[in-house]
């Protein structure tokens, strides 16, 4: 398991991490999503013992990060954004000296290297040289000496930056299939990589937690954040369906916030209308869509649903979190 608790770290006058606390237990895997410039990057040094904390203190199985560092790098495998690799070397010769650095057993050395080079589909490349490898396998080969020593704790800083779409595909397949059997802490500001991977999410903004818990969890916590819209077949003009989405039933009592209603008509398709607008989007308002449509003897022709995504959620929670420190003149 790994605590965080009121971590926080300064360089100078600069404060990159601030008041940080998360629990995160075994064979989960957790995504730190924000811009750069967030405080990623730093929390995972800390994590990883090559930084100190200024404040506060970081826990991994009860081991402090900063109290007992060499015991702390035993159990992670760490890959930082840019992999420290010697291009004259090939995967082989490279592995087999992580492997030394690592005090792997020279009796246990090959079949350490041959699980980390199966397991990050690298058996085929082993004899390459790594200044001839492409980005992609130059991350698998990074991948490989983080796990060599069988770490039960993995931390990947951007593993998948400057890769090719089908080579991100394999990369967080990879990290998918490392993360049945290890804890992984990963860093990120694609928005995909967290919903493709992660089970929990951690969203930092200038070095504070603006949200974390599950991905569908912190949609949820977000009111009004799915979306109906319909493609409508009637003779109302669309500034009657949009006084209407106000007023009548489908707001009754006002208990509904109604947001970002826009409307057209196409006349080129049978005057059919178009009505998109924001409403949370459950089985209750459903109904009051439906008889909404009926008042103005309207036909709905097509109606879907839009879930919030993380996108969404990340603009809002940072757009916040800015606007606050700037009221506060922080």
């Amino acid at each position: 398991m790994i605590e965080v608790h009121n971590l926080a770290k300064k360089y100078g006058n600069i404060e990159a991490v601030k008041d940080i606390t998360f629990t995160l237990p075994d064979g989960q895997i957790l995504g730190f999503l924000g811009p750069n410039g967030a405080g990623k990057t730093t929390i995972m040094k800390i994590l990883t013992g090559f930084h100190y904390p200024s404040s506060g203190e970081a826990l991994i199985d009860g081991i402090s990060t900063q109290d007992n560092p060499v015991a702390i790098k035993q159990l992670i495998g760490y890959l930082p954004e840019n992999v420290p690799l010697y291009g004259d070397l090939t995967i082989n010769e490279y592995l087999n000296f992580i492997a030394d650095t690592r005090n792997i057993p020279k009796e246990k050395r090959k079949n350490a290297i041959n699980a980390a080079l199966e397991q990050c589909a690298l058996t085929q490349m082993a004899n390459r040289r790594i200044e001839t490898l492409s980005k992609g396998y130059k991350q698998r080969t990074g991948l490989a000496q983080s796990i060599i020593h069988d770490p039960p704790i993995l931390i990947l800083d951007e593993p998948t930056t400057g890769l090719d779409p089908n080579q991100i595909i394999e990369i967080r397949n990879l990290i998918k299939d490392l993360g049945q059997h290890k804890t992984i802490i990963l860093s990120t500001h694609i928005l995909q990589e967290v919903e493709a991977v992660c089970t929990q999410v951690l969203i930092l903004n200038a070095g504070h937690i603006a949200a974390q818990g599950s991905p569908s969890g912190i949609a949820s916590s977000l009111r009004g954040g799915e979306s109906w819209t319909l493609t409508l077949k009637g003779a109302a003009a669309p500034d009657t369906i949009e006084h209407r989405l106000r007023t009548s039933s489908i707001n009754h009592n006002n208990k509904i916030e109604i947001s970002n209603i826009n409307t057209t008509t196409d006349a080129a398709n049978n005057n059919t209308t178009h009505a998109a607008f924001v409403i949370p989007a459950n089985d209750e308002n459903a109904e009051r869509i439906f008889n909404w449509a009926i008042s103005l003897n309207l036909k709905i022709l097509e109606m879907s649903k839009k879930k919030i995504s993380l996108e969404d959620i990340f603009v809002k929670l940072t757009n916040s979190a800015q606007q606050n420190e700037a009221q506060h003149g922080k």
